[in-house]
């Protein structure tokens, strides 16, 4: 991180606390000693200031900073705008404005603000989880809490470190399949920095390897895994033991380790047969594919969630239902599904999704309609704004595990997997239920994918990890569909005809310099790490 990143980490770390009760701990980044901030000791020295401490990292996870202002929740890294810069990195879904036009159509620079604050809130989260184990260690050795709290929380705070590094490399570096994992990586920082001597500790850390990172990446999982409860007080937006494993076979997925992802998901049950239930906590489908969404805090789906409410969310510039809804819902009318992705062959007509998580929005002037399109309906509070944002779900490890199997030869036990998700979405006696898996197994689950996940920002981190893939990759980012090509009166939208809409915006190839992001000018110029480090051509 830039030497002015890293002295905000002092402020940071020392008002944990502070960030816990939904305060500012600072305003500045340069700013060393937050005069409303309990010092960092004091903090580790109560059993109950630690767990105030852990919330605050979780709220950090939620809604980070905006232009160095924690009272500015944009969402970031893992609230609403690790989804929103996801899906508008893909094609899946259409701008509509110009709030996402620089990610959209790909014309970031190490300055503009998306790009830079993800790498800012997302290394910020990971200081807070490094002051945090450091923290829960020391206050073990001091009779604070038992050891086995200590390694509890540790466990989340490596949970929390791991989603936010492996965030960073598929976002900054090229993906594990360039040179199994050869391409240069992003920092990998376990170590707290709050003191000067920290600061120049970690200013000493540079790049590394993709390779490295995934390495590191699976250590921590395996160390949460070790020593995460099955459940907890709060199962959903807590880490939790099966949260670990459930991401392992996400990152597993990046490395196309085959084996490996079917390993990690056989724990949670995917080597059965439909039902599938994880023996850890007893994950399984919702019978509706709207549960994860209408119940968000609870049900028996979702792995892991970033809780939002109607006082801490990410504000209509940054909450879910805000971004993506329509405007006659309330919403903001940012972005809407493409028509090519609602018309795709692969999406039947009468899956229930188009109906439960999916809106039209009919806008009227002057007698005609003038947005007349579909947009994401799985975030629909516009009022408190406090829709929790998935980031991972039973649903995903189970179409994870279908990959891997089909990838590995075995058919039959992925299509299983791939049936039972689909199946739970269309309705009894469907004629579109199948009993003979596609020929193309692998295409199959991947097109699944791209419909149960619209919206929850999965479809970047599959053009990414798929982009060198000779069958089934996109070769880069592909041509997105811009609002010229919309017609007012909805008709780019039809599932009888089917019509692919023209894509105005042609596609970004894999070498093009703009496939990854830049690192901030600010990190360039501050970081005698990263001096010459900053990605090509930027």
């Amino acid at each position: 991180m830039a030497y002015k990143y890293n002295r905000s980490m002092k402020a940071v770390a020392a008002g944990l606390l502070v960030l816990s009760l939904g305060a500012a701990s600072c305003s500045k980044y340069t700013e060393l000693s937050p005069k409303n901030a309990l010092p960092q000791d004091a903090v580790f020295s109560d059993s109950s200031t630690i767990e105030l401490a852990a919330n605050g990292m979780y709220n950090t996870a939620a809604l980070g900073s905006y232009n160095d202002d924690y009272t500015l929740g944009r969402g970031y890294p893992f609230g609403a705008a690790s989804i929103e810069q996801n899906e508008m990195r893909g094609e899946d879904m259409v701008n509509l404005a110009t709030f996402y036009d620089i990610t959209y159509k790909g014309s970031y620079s190490p300055t503009s603000a998306n790009n830079v604050q993800m790498w800012v809130n997302l290394y910020a989260l990971i200081n807070q989880a490094n002051t945090l184990i450091d923290g829960v260690r020391k206050a073990a050795a001091n009779n604070v809490i038992s050891q086995g709290k200590a390694l509890q929380l540790e466990g989340e705070a490596r949970f929390l470190r791991a989603l936010a590094h492996h965030e960073a490399v598929i976002h900054f570096s090229r993906p594990y399949a360039d040179g199994a994992g050869a391409q240069v990586g992003i920092p990998y920082r376990d170590m707290p920095v709050s003191t000067p001597a920290q600061i120049q500790e970690a200013l000493k850390i540079g790049r590394g390897t993709v390779k490295e990172d995934y390495t590191k990446i699976l250590a921590d999982l395996d160390f949460a895994e070790t020593n995460l409860l099955p459940t907890t007080a709060n199962p959903i937006s807590r880490a939790t033991k099966g949260a670990a494993i459930a991401l392992k076979t996400r990152v597993k997925l990046h490395m196309a380790d085959w084996q490996g992802v079917i390993t990690e998901a056989a724990k949670l049950g995917a080597d059965q047969s439909a039902p599938f239930v994880s023996p850890v906590k007893g994950y399984k489908l919702t019978v509706s594919p709207d549960g994860p969404f209408t119940k968000a805090d609870n049900n028996t789906e979702s792995i892991f969630s970033i809780a939002n409410s109607a006082i801490t969310n990410g504000n209509s510039n940054g909450a879910l239902a805000a971004m993506f809804g329509p405007s006659d819902q309330k919403g903001r009318g940012l972005v809407a599904t493409s028509p090519n992705l609602y018309n795709a062959s692969f999406w039947a007509g009468d899956d229930m999704r188009r109906v439960l998580l999916q809106v039209k929005q009919v806008t009227v002037s002057g007698g005609k309609p003038v947005q007349n399109f579909y947009f994401n309906y799985k975030y629909r509070d516009y009022l408190n704004k406090s829709d929790w944002a998935p980031m991972i779900r039973y649903a995903e490890v189970l179409l994870n595990a279908a990959e891997a199997y089909a990838r590995a030869g075995n058919i039959v036990q992925s299509f299983k997997l791939y049936n039972a998700v689909r199946n739970r979405s269309l309705p009894e006696g469907s004629p579109n239920r199948i009993t003979i898996a596609p020929l193309d197994m692998i295409q199959a689950v991947l097109d699944e994918r791209r419909v149960e996940f619209a919206g929850e920002g999965r479809r970047w981190p599959d053009i990414t990890r798929l982009a060198l893939d000779a069958k089934y990759g996109t070769g880069g980012i592909p041509a997105k569909v811009i609002i010229d090509d919309l017609k007012d009166d909805g008709s780019n939208y039809n599932t009888v005809t089917r019509p692919v809409t023209p894509s105005g915006y042609g596609s970004i190839k894999y070498a093009d310099y703009r496939f990854i992001w830049p690192l901030p000018a600010t990190e360039i110029s501050a970081n005698p790490a990263l001096k010459n480090a900053q990605n090509p051509q930027y």
